[in-house]
């Protein structure tokens, strides 16, 4: 997956909301420029704001007002540098006028700083998988070895991009991760840099607008999911393990229930187990059980599989038809184990949840 980062900023203007007083200056060596300005960079073209002269040895000191804190370039006739602009900001930059894309020192700004060293891997990244997509053009015989090795390079740059995410909570750097986040797949992640990026500079425009656009995504995106929480979850009818009677989803309104779609031969389901018999046990007299949805064909391993794990909650059921089990596939269910919370009244109130988040959640609930 090929990543992106781009300093965006709105078009509109609130220069009578928050206006800035900055100062940046350093020194860049091999410049080639009689001129440095803070700009702001909209993919194809610069909008300047303040600059200076370039002093012959490279100096410069850029001094001034600005409309907004947000982000920045201090941009040459060759390139450009990101850099955070709040209030009060001092920063120095030495580098490299040849090579601003490799030879560059931020100081006085860690977030300034972490954000340039970030999108210098980012950009690494992309080039190998530019040069990846080349390769395989060129001859297509190669696809699968390049994918083999490119396969291992996106590790290696997703390790890189998690470190920089954990390494750097609540700061305004965590804007140029967004780009390597797919938001349909990991939509909580996604937020969760979000609100960090509101709490910490929700006075830039850029973010601002990133903000607005990301609730509008959400909300599109939630009113089509079936499972989103505060929906209701969607009923289904199954029968038990004595193969003539059945039960209802809804036949347990009224109870917390945590609907758990598992099987015998599901590894990772089986290791789950204990968590959630210790869970039933604890809150079973507070209103809270399990119903669980077996995706297996083979009748007496199921029922073995609840004997030996010790699910002693009476809501077992299956069609005994596999991956082809109707209630999964009502689900969306693609993997297993996958559980479902749903409160009293019938709603979501969240999916996914296993071991220690599972813990936690249900802890809440039964405290208040």
């Amino acid at each position: 997956m090929k990543t992106q980062f781009l300093i965006f900023c709105t078009l509109f203007s609130f220069s009578a909301m928050s206006q800035i007083n900055i100062k940046v200056s350093g020194n860049i060596f091999n410049a080639s420029s009689d001129s440095v300005h803070i700009a702001q960079f909209y993919g194809t073209h610069y909008i300047n704001h303040i600059g200076a002269k370039m002093n012959d040895d490279g100096t410069f000191h850029i001094k001034g007002k600005l409309d907004n804190p947000d982000y920045y370039v201090l941009r040459l006739n060759k390139g450009h540098v990101n850099l955070i602009l709040r209030n009060e900001s001092d920063i120095q930059v030495y580098g490299d006028g040849e090579n601003l894309s490799q030879f560059v020192n931020i100081v006085n700004s860690d977030e300034s700083d972490n954000m340039y060293r970030y999108v210098l891997k980012l950009n690494a990244w992309n080039a190998k998988s530019d040069s990846a997509m080349t390769v395989i053009k060129t001859d297509p015989s190669k696809k699968k070895e390049v994918n083999r090795i490119m396969g291992q390079e996106y590790q290696k740059f997703q390790g890189i991009h998690q470190a920089f995410i954990s390494k750097n909570p609540g700061s305004a750097a965590l804007y140029a991760a967004l780009g390597s986040i797919d938001m349909n797949k990991d939509l909580a992640i996604y937020e969760s840099i979000v609100k960090q990026l509101v709490d910490n500079f929700g006075d830039s425009p850029s973010i601002q607008a990133l903000h607005k656009n990301f609730k509008k995504v959400k909300a599109n995106r939630l009113a089509n999911d079936n499972l989103a929480p505060g929906k209701i979850a969607p009923d289904f009818e199954e029968l038990k393990t004595d193969r003539t009677s059945t039960m209802k989803l809804s036949d347990l309104r009224g109870q917390v229930v945590l609907l758990d779609f598992w099987a015998s031969w599901c590894g990772p389901c089986r290791r789950e187990n204990p968590t959630v018999v210790r869970l039933y046990e604890q809150y079973k007299d507070q209103g809270f059980t399990v119903m669980s949805v077996s995706l297996d064909k083979d009748k007496d391993k199921w029922l073995q599989a609840i004997e030996r794990d010790k699910l002693s909650w009476p809501n077992h059921v299956s069609d005994l038809n596999g991956w082809a089990s109707s209630a999964p596939k009502k689900y969306g269910v693609s993997g297993i184990p996958f559980t479902v919370l749903i409160d009293r009244d019938g709603k979501i109130i969240a999916t996914k949840l296993r071991g220690m988040e599972l813990t936690n959640e249900l802890s809440r609930i039964f405290s208040n």
